[in-house]
Formats: C-alpha cells, sequence, structure tokens
C-alpha cells in the first residue's frame, strides 16, 4: 500500500504532529532511558541486510510503553491525578502506568487478563498498582476497565489509542534517526499500533523516503485484517501475548493505513526464533512481541536486501519458564538436542557403557529416563530415553553413529521437533505401550 498523507482524525481523535511527538521528548526527558541503537554484524550477515537495533527493552520496566505512559500521565490535571488512573494491558504498559504513577504520586488500578504472564502481574503490584485480573483479552479488559472509570472517577489510559500516548511513543523513533539518520526501512511490532503510529509520525516527517512496516503475530492479525481489508480470525496461545490484540486501535488504524508500507504475518515457530537468535547473538533477552520484527526481516528476506533497517525491540519482558522452553525448542529445531531411545538390558552397568560411548563421541546427556512398562518387549529389557547435547545436527548424526557401531538398539521418537525434547521420549514411549 502507498503511503500518503493522513486522513483527517477519527471522530473524538485528534492525530498528533512531528511537534506533539518533539514536545512529549522533552516532556518525558530524565523520566524515561534513551535507550542505544547498535548495529549487528552478525545478524546483518544472518539477514542479508544492515540491522540496527533499537533497544526499548533496556527501560526500566523492560518495554517501550513508558514513553506514552509519562506523556499521558503529566498531561494530567491536578483533579484527574487526584482521582487516579485506570488502565488495561497485558502486561507492559500495566508496569509502565503504575511504576510512572507510583513515581507521580497517582493511584493506579490495572485491569489485567487472566492469563497474564505471572511475572508481569507480579511487578505490577510490586510497582504498587491495584491488579484486578478480569477476562481472557484486552478488549473483555478494556470494557471492566471502563465501568472502573466510570465508577471510580478514573482517568483512564488507553493502552494505544490515545495521542498523547502515540505522541510518546514517537519518540522512539526521534531517538532511532538521531542515532542512525540514513536508514531505509523501520520494522515495528504491531498490538494495538500506538508505537508504530508514533514512529510512522516522527519518521517520515523527518525522511519522507523511509519506508515503515509493521508486524503481527500470525494468531493475532487484526492490524492486518484491517490494512489489507481481509477477515481472519484471532485466537490461540502465542509467545507474543505482548500484541495479542484482538481490536485495533480507531486512531492508530487510519496513520497505519496512511504512513505504513505492509504489515506482515510472522509464525510461532519463527518468533520462537528470533527469541533465540537475539539472546544467543545478541546476549540480549527479548519477548516474543519484541522479536516478531527481527522474525519478519529473515521470513521476508527479498524485500530487505541489501538495505539498512531499523528494528524496535520493544520489549524484554519473558517469563523465565517461557524462556527455557522457547531455548530447548529451538535447540531441537536446529539439531542440536539429540532425543533417542535405546533398547537395553535392565541391570547395572548399562547406562554407564552408553554413557562412555557418547562421552567419547563429545556429546553431554542431558536427561535420562527409563521405561520398563514396554509389553512387546522381555521383562528383563528397558528402554532408555536419553536427551544429548551435540554441538550442531552434523555432531548429533556423528553422536548417534557413534551408539550404533557400538552395538546399542536405537529407536527415533516419531515426533515433530516442534514439540520439546522430553515431550517426544514420553511420546514415543505412549505409542510403544507404556501406561
Amino acid at each position: 500500500m502507498s503511503k500518503g498523507a493522513t486522513k483527517a482524525a477519527p471522530e473524538g481523535f485528534q492525530i498528533p504532529t512531528i511537534d506533539d511527538i518533539r514536545a512529549a521528548a522533552e516532556q518525558i526527558r530524565g523520566a524515561v532511558e534513551r535507550t542505544p541503537t547498535h548495529h549487528s554484524r552478525t545478524l546483518s550477515k544472518i539477514a542479508g541486510c544492515e540491522i540496527y537495533l533499537k533497544f526499548e527493552n533496556l527501560q526500566f520496566t523492560a518495554s517501550f510503553k513508558e514513553r506514552g505512559a509519562v506523556n499521558k500521565l503529566m498531561s494530567l490535571t491536578a483533579e484527574q491525578r487526584r482521582r487516579g488512573v485506570v488502565a488495561m494491558s497485558a502486561g507492559n504498559h500495566a508496569q509502565a502506568v503504575a511504576y510512572h504513577g507510583g513515581r507521580l504520586g497517582i493511584p493506579v488500578t490495572i485491569v489485567m487478563p487472566d492469563g497474564a504472564p505471572f511475572v508481569k502481574v507480579k511487578r505490577t503490584r510490586e510497582f504498587g498498582a491495584e491488579v484486578v485480573q478480569f477476562g481472557e483479552t484486552l478488549t473483555e479488559g478494556y470494557s471492566r476497565a471502563c465501568e472502573l472509570a466510570e465508577k471510580n472517577g478514573f482517568t483512564l489510559v488507553h493502552p494505544y489509542d490515545d495521542p498523547k500516548i502515540v505522541a510518546g511513543t514517537g519518540t522512539v523513533g526521534l531517538e532511532l534517526l538521531e542515532d542512525t539518520p540514513d536508514l531505509d526501512t523501520i520494522v515495528v511490532p504491531i498490538g494495538g499500533g500506538g508505537l508504530i503510529s508514533g514512529i510512522s509520525i516522527a519518521a517520515t516527517a523527518i525522511r519522507p523516503d523511509i519506508k515503515i512496516y509493521g508486524v503481527q503475530t500470525a494468531l493475532y492479525p487484526s492490524m492486518y485484517d484491517a490494512f489489507k481489508g481481509t477477515s481472519v480470525s484471532c485466537a490461540g496461545q502465542t509467545i507474543a501475548e505482548g500484541i495479542a490484540v484482538k481490536s485495533p486501535g480507531t486512531l492508530t488504524k487510519e496513520i497505519i493505513r496512511a504512513l505504513v508500507e505492509d504489515v506482515f504475518l510472522v509464525r510461532e515457530d519463527e518468533i520462537e526464533s528470533a527469541v533465540a537468535h537475539l539472546l544467543e547473538i545478541e546476549k540480549t533477552v527479548v519477548e516474543g512481541a519484541g522479536a516478531t520484527g527481527y522474525a519478519a526481516v529473515l521470513a521476508n528476506r527479498e524485500i530487505f536486501a541489501g538495505q539498512k533497517v531499523g528494528i524496535i525491540l520493544s520489549g524484554g519482558n519473558i517469563d523465565m519458564r517461557l524462556l527455557s522452553n522457547v531455548i530447548l525448542r529451538e535447540l531441537s529445531r536446529e539439531g542440536r538436542l539429540l532425543s533417542v531411545i535405546v533398547e537395553i538390558e535392565d541391570q547395572p552397568g548399562w547406562l554407564a557403557r552408553i554413557a562412555t560411548v557418547v562421552s567419547e563421541a563429545g556429546g553431554n546427556i542431558l536427561e535420562v529416563s527409563h521405561n520398563r512398562m514396554m509389553t512387546d518387549i522381555s521383562a528383563k529389557g528397558a528402554d532408555l530415553g536419553l536427551m544429548i547435547e551435540a554441538r550442531d545436527s552434523e555432531h548429533a548424526e556423528e553422536i548417534r553413529q557413534k551408539l550404533q557401531d557400538a552395538g546399542f538398539v536405537l529407536r527415533e521418537p516419531q515426533i515433530s521437533r516442534a514439540t520439546s525434547p522430553m515431550r517426544r521420549l514420553y511420546a514415543a514411549s505412549a505409542e510403544t505401550g507404556a501406561e
């Protein structure tokens, strides 16, 4: 879709200008981090373009949401501050409003989905906010937040559909182009659209020729639908819960239609790989939503080939248990975790013999499981499930071959590589009759 001037603002809204964004930059100066932008040589080589990462995951609450939250909170009247504010959020907006509300002495109530990550709920409460968990989606949370606002006289701090929020997030674009003024393209995650709206207003005002691309998880393509005129359902469990928005913003939708070049969708496995790449290569923790920009570049190499691409790492709030699962799943996809089942005699010494072969081949045994409940083998036998760490897929194949050369009978779990290694072992056991 071609870019053009923004249309008239939707009723009840005013579209922010570059001057509003510059004013926001002055307003929030000192209250939020001016995050760095770094060129990544390794990611650039992998993606076939020059990648510049904007580390919004280094904000105090680990996401860009602080920028819009501070700008909105500081615009309130003394009476509005006294009465307090309410917001709905899956986590990042919640933490931003809670932290800065507490810092400014403003009472804060946050409506969070029942399934919000525990770490985000915990931190929001630690910042002093009252947390109300309600519903499964942000849409349901919005209805509840509106009820609380009307009942208690709170000011609603919307996570994206607010000119002050959009202007605040636009400061990301100002900083990015100050650090890398010759960018060809910027790739931005989209949930409700506040971040990409602010960035696109700032970036296109400074560099009218720059291209802005948005990206959503394929499970929640709400802005993609609005942009493309399609109707794909929004549902499912996603690692990118921060952008799992079923209803795109009214204000942000118009800005995106006018200023954004295209919107991409990325799959869950692509997001997981991006999270793992950023952790392993850049040594930075990025949540699923924050990694979608890099995932989109990898999935659309032909579009970005040879360009200078700015990618917004929008947040870093990922549950540690979820992160560990992502790491294991990615290692498995890359062939760096070998899962095999070895048929053994159920007597002392067999595990030691197998461990010696694996060790001499340079492998590292991470998990061991015995299964003695097989009905199709001798009662004197057992299945030994092994999860072995290897350098790469070639090394994994070498370890497998060494075990076979040593006379061990191996069975490969007939489970997709996208399944976690231990589930593959358990499922393979179940297929052969274990209870």
